[in-house]
């Protein structure tokens, strides 16, 4: 994770201290309220830490899968050539129009 970006984490969170005031918040409100938050940041760090992992294990995949040798017909069709290509279709002719093209 790229932590420039992150200014706080959950234990930053859980530590901070506020003075007190006297006309300021209850402090067991805000205490409640930080309870969510640092919950959040925990949740959110495992989740991301587990599509980090995911990515890195696609781009793993995707690499592989680059890597190897195409399959055979992709690799017939690629070798053939204008010879092959004209040889086919003389035979097509041959097959569809007889002995009629050569009279």
């Amino acid at each position: 994770m790229n932590s420039d970006k992150i200014r706080l984490t959950a234990k930053d969170i859980l530590e901070k201290e506020f003075k007190t005031a006297v006309r300021g918040y209850k402090p067991e409100d805000v205490d409640k309220f930080l309870d969510i938050i640092i919950k959040d940041y925990e949740t959110m760090q495992v989740e991301i830490e587990e599509l980090q992992q995911e990515n890195a294990r696609l781009k793993r995949l995707a690499e592989e899968s680059s890597k190897r040798p195409a399959p055979a017909a992709q690799s017939a069709a690629a070798g053939t050539t204008n010879f092959d290509i004209l040889k086919r279709l003389s035979n097509l002719e041959k097959h569809v129009f007889g002995s009629k093209l050569y009279e």
